[in-house]
């Protein structure tokens, strides 16, 4: 689909972009998404990790479940231990956070270089 397409109104499930933007356009997705990368993670965990409130976790891990990118394991203990993981879906976007993070090492290196400049002509 060409760009214009996808802006129109209901493309989800049938334009990449829009669809992939939608599943990842909460603030913490894609930190919640690197996270379970390695394998499962508990919650208090991934709180910590990621420096995030609790209700906001509970809130994104809800919505990445329901659509399929996460799955919750209770284990039947006492205190309850559960468990989040990435689907076989959500799994298969591992490569794409590869890439994220190697663009966003770039980006930094950029970042730093265009300091580096503005500190050399600023004592020029």
């Amino acid at each position: 689909m060409k760009k214009e397409q996808c802006e129109k109104a209901n493309v989800f499930g049938k334009c990449p972009f829009v669809t992939t933007q939608q599943l990842i356009k909460g603030k913490w997705a894609i930190l919640i998404l690197h996270e379970l990368s390695d394998g499962p993670v508990r919650f208090k965990e991934l709180q910590r990790n990621i420096d995030i409130t609790q209700a906001t976790l509970s809130s994104q891990l809800k919505y990445l479940e329901q659509e399929g990118l996460i799955k919750r394991k209770v284990y039947p203990e006492i205190p309850p231990r559960v468990e989040y993981a990435l689907t076989d879906i959500g799994y298969s976007f591992t490569p794409v956070l590869n890439e994220i993070e190697k663009w966003g090492m770039k980006y930094i290196d950029y970042l730093k270089e265009k300091n580096k400049e503005k500190s050399v002509s600023a004592n020029s």
